[in-house]
């Protein structure tokens, strides 16, 4: 027959306990384990349920942080991995192909050459009906709000592009179509 081993409680204030749940409760993952198994390891002798207990600690998270100070591995979850929703452009590549080749027929390179953005007058209502035209289906085209993320992630920016500023007016403009007019000569206007 086995014996229960009887393991004191820790001699802990309320203020204290307070602040161990505290500390734990701004940490996350790995460090809010390790955390939890060493305040378990000092002040339960190791046992996890006792943890749970005094603590309010998950009793499988617990485990998981002695286990990893043990080995000296830390376990890493894999839900960024499988979770969230897949991007547009990963679900319809053949679509995002297209895509592409539509925006760089609108794209122009930054007139400052600072950078390597391509900007792009095309816009995502403009990029939907491309699409539409090339025979994709509703079901295959997001949302316009969505287009205008994927062309951003895919590297265009969807901006007005000035394509040439007017020259300033300078002092000898006046001058310059004097002269003009000067060695153009006149045609009389016709009567109608």
């Amino acid at each position: 027959m086995a014996r229960s081993i009887r393991i004191p409680r820790p001699e802990l204030s309320a203020d204290q306990n307070q602040d161990i749940r505290f500390a734990a409760a701004q940490m996350s993952g790995a460090k809010r384990r390790a955390f939890q198994a060493e305040m378990t390891l000092k002040y339960c002798a190791g046992n996890a349920r006792l943890a749970k207990t005094i603590f309010g600690w998950c009793l499988e998270t617990v485990k998981v942080g002695l286990a990893e100070k043990r080995t000296g591995m830390i376990c890493y979850g894999a839900q960024s991995a499988y979770s969230g929703r897949a991007r547009w452009e990963d679900k319809h590549p053949e679509v995002a192909a297209v895509l592409v080749e539509i925006a760089e027929a609108q794209a122009q390179q930054d007139p400052t050459f600072k950078t390597t953005l391509a900007y792009t007058r095309l816009t995502a209502a403009a990029a939907l009906q491309a699409l539409g035209e090339r025979g994709f289906s509703d079901e295959q085209l997001p949302s316009a709000g969505t287009m205008g993320q994927v062309l951003n992630r895919l590297g265009y920016r969807l901006r007005k592009v000035v394509k040439a500023k007017p020259v300033k007016k300078i002092k000898q403009t006046d001058a310059i179509f004097e002269n003009i007019k000067k060695k153009t000569p006149q045609q009389p206007q016709r009567a109608p």
